[in-house]
């Protein structure tokens, strides 16, 4: 028999199908929306984009958007590709995570269950040459509940930083500024001589790869460490 402060088992399955299992669905339905709206954004800025740059430029530097699926997107800014995903899982923070001290979510904990749509930075030519081992690098991540309310972690986005989340709900205005700030980022985060530790062996195969299509592992911080503060020459 269970103690008086013991739920019983079968209980305690209704209680989380009623209400945790409930709340993770309306989260993800919050994603869906927010995620084909990100879609929209940026295909709306590839174009805006173009069609402000001189006709003379050179084709290759225009964007190019592309639609991967029903959770994933990117955009082509010269030499960079942002890939923009949505993870379909709903994520909880850990005991040490800042969100817990704020009184939205002391409120209700249930706020705190989020959702993750994630912005990769890759070169280009990893993709066009199949460059499989080649690193891209996360610079943004986009928090999002069932409230639609939100925050960012990443590169120069400190306008949406934790401290702010349940202020305000998620607008259309929020998503465009979260992805230029990104594309921004991305075409100011060149790409480093790797150290020549880094460099100073290969194998056969890379070198048979490379002689092919340059496929040896590139990536923009090669051989350098890449953290949470890792900024380029710019100051975020």
């Amino acid at each position: 028999m269970p103690t008086s402060t013991e739920v019983p088992p079968r209980e305690a399955i209704f209680n989380n199908l009623t209400g945790k299992a409930v709340v993770k669905q309306q989260v993800f339905d919050v994603m869906v929306d927010t995620f084909n709206q990100i879609k929209e954004i940026l295909h709306e800025l590839c174009s805006d984009i173009n069609d402000a740059l001189p006709e003379t430029l050179n084709r290759r530097v225009r964007l190019e958007y592309r639609d991967r699926g029903r959770f994933e997107a990117e955009i082509k800014i010269a030499g960079d590709v942002l890939v923009v995903g949505m993870h379909s899982n709903v994520f909880q923070f850990d005991d040490e995570h800042p969100i817990w001290k704020l009184p939205y979510v002391q409120r209700d904990a249930h706020n705190s269950y989020c959702g993750i749509i994630s912005i990769y930075n890759f070169l280009s030519d990893s993709f066009k040459y199949n460059r499989s081992e080649d690193v891209g690098y996360l610079v943004g991540r986009i928090f999002i509940n069932r409230d639609k309310c939100f925050f960012v972690d990443g590169k120069r986005q400190q306008r949406f930083r934790v401290n702010h989340f349940g202020e305000n709900v998620l607008a259309r205005a929020d998503l465009v500024s979260i992805m230029e700030t990104a594309m921004l980022y991305a075409t100011e985060f060149d790409l480093l001589v790797p150290p020549y530790d880094t460099v100073k062996q290969a194998t056969v195969e890379q070198i048979n790869a490379k002689v092919e299509n340059a496929k040896l592992p590139t990536g923009k911080r090669l051989g350098f460490p890449y953290c949470a503060n890792d900024v380029p020459n710019v100051a975020e």
